[in-house]
């Protein structure tokens, strides 16, 4: 989903009592939109129906057939009004589709001096018409940011993007497999989380035992292509610890290399790791130097089997196309009272804490605080580097299982240059009105774990989660 282009159904309706020539010419308009933004779709021929666009239930039932024959390539279904529609042929098409893939309604807006019978729309009236029956039918759909826009205009173009990103981040999640490796730390009964829950959604957990994992680095060869391969490419991502000596560094070069090829065999898209503290103490190394380079390749990986924490994390690299990180909510910042300190031991990606800066190259150590009861020996592999400012959206998402229901939250804020003397990922972090949103998250039970991205992208996230996957929701704004 991440590397793959979008194709869009394109459903250009059109009304007789209204000039078509205006839908005929919205159609290539659109066409030539998508063709320019990279997109792909999938449209009646001209020569489809009298008009090449959709009028009518018969010309529907023909776009239904068009669409069900594409029905894998379909990541989203663009509606556009250039005069009133019909909305008889656009339910047609999607009834008979039923491709269950968001939708985008546009409209095209009339201008004052073409009111003529020749000249006007009506599509402002038009669109009240379709969403009613959209409404009606039960399909949730994506607005544009104006309730009219012309369809050759930079804004619907934008429009186009942010659906864009909301069909990849639906059709992700909606397909998701998320690996579980190992099970959950005994003493974190936070991280509970319903698979079957995540399963009604779409999103699939596959698990395997720790020892599947350490049993295959047992049989991998010191000289193997695939683990020096791991170790070039560690030794590249960041400043090892003058300390580290050549067994540590192979340790967590095969177990690198043993993560990656069960999920390359198991086609997983996101991953979450027991990574405290079974492997420090049956393997001995950490495990987030290969959770961070995961990460840093938009493979998401989430720490202490947090599998809710692997889905947000997924979430948010759908959206955003950058790597994500899962953190704790970890330390107030002084009096600060919408500034506090987000941390974990040393699993973010190189890229979540740089950004763009191609230089920018994290500390590869020890963890600090289980090598104080486990010993060094035992602790090498965390990655450490204080991220670099710039907007950032949280998420977290979670289970009720006593409702039956997933839920969330979402927000948007910003990470500062604000110093903190601690060792790990830090991340100084501001959110407006932070008292109220810890509130919410204290007295409805969320997890400390919240997954983060840069950039701002809750809109992309919020119309996903809400609007197409129906879950309990809470945006702080």
């Amino acid at each position: 989903m991440l590397g793959g282009k979008i194709t869009f159904g394109l459903i250009v309706s059109t009304r007789g009592c209204f000039n078509f020539e205006m839908a005929v010419e919205g159609k290539r308009q659109l066409i030539s939109r998508l063709t320019a933004l990279g997109h792909e779709y999938v449209a009646l021929a001209d020569d489809a129906t009298p008009t090449g666009c959709v009028e009518g239930s018969a010309d529907g039932v023909k776009c239904a057939g068009l669409f069900k024959k594409n029905r894998e390539k379909i990541d989203g279904v663009i509606i556009v009004l250039p005069n009133f529609g019909d909305e008889m042929g656009v339910m047609a098409a999607l009834a008979g589709a039923r491709l269950d893939v968001p939708i985008l309604l546009q409209a095209s807006g009339d201008h004052l001096d073409k009111l003529g019978t020749r000249e006007r729309r009506d599509a402002f009236c038009g669109k009240l018409s379709v969403a009613n029956n959209l409404w009606q039918y039960g399909y949730p759909f994506t607005d544009t940011a104006s309730h009219t826009v012309a369809i050759d205009s930079d804004a619907f173009s934008a429009d186009i993007e942010r659906f864009a990103a909301v069909c990849r981040t639906c059709r992700g999640l909606k397909k998701a497999r998320i690996g579980q490796i190992g099970i959950r730390p005994a003493c974190f009964q936070t991280v509970r989380i319903s698979e079957k829950l995540l399963q009604s959604s779409g999103i699939t957990v596959v698990p395997t035992d720790l020892s599947e994992i350490l049993g295959a680095v047992s049989r991998l060869d010191n000289g193997a292509a695939e683990v020096k391969d791991a170790k070039e490419r560690l030794t590249a991502y960041g400043n090892i610890a003058e300390e580290a000596s050549a067994p540590q560094l192979l340790r967590q070069a095969k177990l690198t290399a043993a993560m990656e090829r069960w999920i390359a065999e198991n086609g997983i898209d996101a991953v979450a790791i027991q990574c405290w503290d079974s492997i420090e103490q049956n393997y001995g190394c950490a495990a987030c130097a290969a959770m961070s380079m995961l990460s840093d390749r938009l493979i998401p990986a989430a720490c202490e089997a947090d599998v809710g924490g692997a889905v947000a994390m997924y979430a948010l690299t759908l959206a955003s196309g950058k790597a994500s990180s899962l953190l704790d909510w970890n330390n107030n910042y002084d009096d600060a009272a919408d500034k506090c300190v987000c941390t974990h031991c040393g699993n973010s990606a190189r890229s979540f804490i740089y950004g763009d800066d191609p230089a920018g190259k994290p500390e590869i150590s020890y963890l600090d605080v289980l090598s104080t009861t486990l010993g060094k020996d035992n602790c090498f592999g965390a990655v450490k580097g204080k991220v670099k400012a710039g907007d950032m959206t949280f998420f977290r998402a979670s289970s009720d299982d006593r409702s039956g229901s997933m839920r969330a939250y979402l927000g948007q804020g910003v990470f500062t240059d604000d110093p903190f003397n601690m060792s790990g990922s830090i991340a100084v972090c501001e959110v407006p009105e932070l008292r109220k949103f810890m509130g919410h998250i204290v007295k409805n039970g969320f997890e400390h774990h919240v997954a983060m991205v840069r950039g701002h992208v809750a809109g992309i996230v919020e119309e996903v989660v809400d609007n197409y996957l129906g879950w309990d929701l809470y945006r702080h704004s």
